[in-house]
């Protein structure tokens, strides 16, 4: 997409007006995508659009305009001793393909963070999210023509599952593909894509709340994490606690808890804590009730022995998106951030924030989960590759 670093500040600016513009019409279109969804699926606190999340999306479009280009960065520069001046370059990935599933947030991010950065996408969204995304296209394809630039550059691809996998492999057109969804949607792209793919996890988050915690803050963070945004990949979904606190600590959650009927899965020793404080929601946890990712107001609840104990329990379930201690301890606050093997670890603090915007990104395509390339929120600086420049006059290799 050969902008200018203003034009494309400008197309951006714009796009931001036209979704403040045309809140009536993203809105009917996204109802008539929520009418098609059962009201118990998690997925629907995800596809909605309310008139505060539109006016966010523009907010965010406005963001991702105010932040520097990442592209023409000289990374490298060496004069050679046979006169060869090198350097290397920033430059923009090449058309990136995005899978996605009921998330019309994810058309006008990933469509901003490409046109900032310079790449053309590929926009598959899923069936569930369909008028939404039509209409969010459309309005894309306004602020392009607005400033005379090729609409092709955002293409919307058909729902039609066959466009899936003729998009895995079209490796002369596609330079990276980036799934963001369900974990066995990414499971699939990483199975059959014949592009590089870079994949955004799904989030199974632990919290871990040590011996030494102030458990009236633990109480709090922990309530946040499970039900500020039950729905994303970031929302916690195991609490972890000591067992010499564990009897303070969990009725401590219960009120915060109850106030939105999450329903807890509780190892044998936690039952019978919760159960003594009359838990409304109560379940007893199954093998299966941990590394499972909730998406919606239900965790599990696990009694450790130690941080030891913790540790291995997060190692062996964690998906390595984000990954939480609440301790007064220092030292082992600073363990936790170095042996806890995840894109986001935390010290006393709401796993909900690990998100491109929230760290001053602007937006992001998704949360990394692997370590190739990109890790973490994946935005804008992240949709370039290097380029090596070579400046001679006439030498030749003996």
């Amino acid at each position: 997409m050969l902008l200018s670093d203003e034009g494309k500040k400008v197309l951006l600016h714009d796009l931001a007006i036209l979704i403040e513009a045309n809140v009536e019409q993203i809105i009917t279109a996204n109802v008539k995508d929520l009418d098609r969804m059962d009201d118990a699926d998690p997925k629907k606190d995800r596809l909605l659009l309310t008139e505060s999340r539109i006016q966010a999306l523009a907010d965010s479009v406005r963001d991702v305009a105010q932040l520097e280009d990442p592209t023409g960065k000289e990374l490298y520069r060496k004069t050679m001793e046979n006169g060869l001046e090198v350097t290397k370059i920033t430059v923009p990935v090449g058309v990136v393909g995005i899978i996605y599933e009921s998330r019309p947030n994810v058309t006008i991010d990933v469509a901003a963070l490409c046109i900032r950065s310079g790449n053309a996408v590929l926009l598959r969204g899923g069936t569930d999210a369909e008028f939404s995304n039509l209409v969010l296209v459309d309005i894309i394809h306004q602020a392009m023509e607005k400033n005379q630039v090729e609409t092709n550059a955002v293409q919307l691809l058909p729902t039609d599952r066959k466009f899936v996998k003729e998009m895995l492999e079209a490796t002369d057109y596609v330079d990276i593909i980036i799934p963001r969804g369900s974990q066995s949607l990414i499971d699939f792209v990483r199975a059959n894509s014949k592009v590089p793919t870079i994949e955004t996890g799904a989030g199974v988050c632990h919290t871990y709340i040590e011996s030494s915690a102030d458990l009236e803050s633990a109480a709090e963070i922990v309530v946040n994490a499970k039900v500020q945004r039950p729905s994303v990949c970031n929302a916690l979904d195991t609490i972890l606690v000591d067992k010499s606190i564990a009897g303070a600590f969990l009725p401590k959650i219960k009120e915060g808890m109850e106030e939105f009927n999450v329903a807890v899965y509780a190892d044998e020793e936690s039952f019978e804590i919760l159960e003594s404080v009359h838990y409304k929601n109560l379940y007893k946890a199954h093998s299966e009730d941990f590394g499972k990712e909730y998406l919606g107001y239900g965790c599990s609840v696990k009694v450790v022995e130690n941080m030891e104990e913790a540790l291995e329990h997060i190692s062996q379930f964690s998906s390595k998106h984000s990954e939480a201690i609440v301790s007064r301890d220092a030292e082992k606050c600073e363990r936790f951030l170095n042996e806890v093997d995840a894109a986001a670890v935390y010290t006393n603090a709401s796993t909900r924030f690990t998100d491109g915007g929230v760290f001053g990104l602007g937006a992001e395509i998704g949360i990394s989960t692997q370590k190739l390339h990109a890790r973490g929120p994946f935005a804008l600086e992240k949709l370039t590759t290097e380029k090596w420049v070579v400046r001679g006059n006439g030498q030749i290799r003996n």
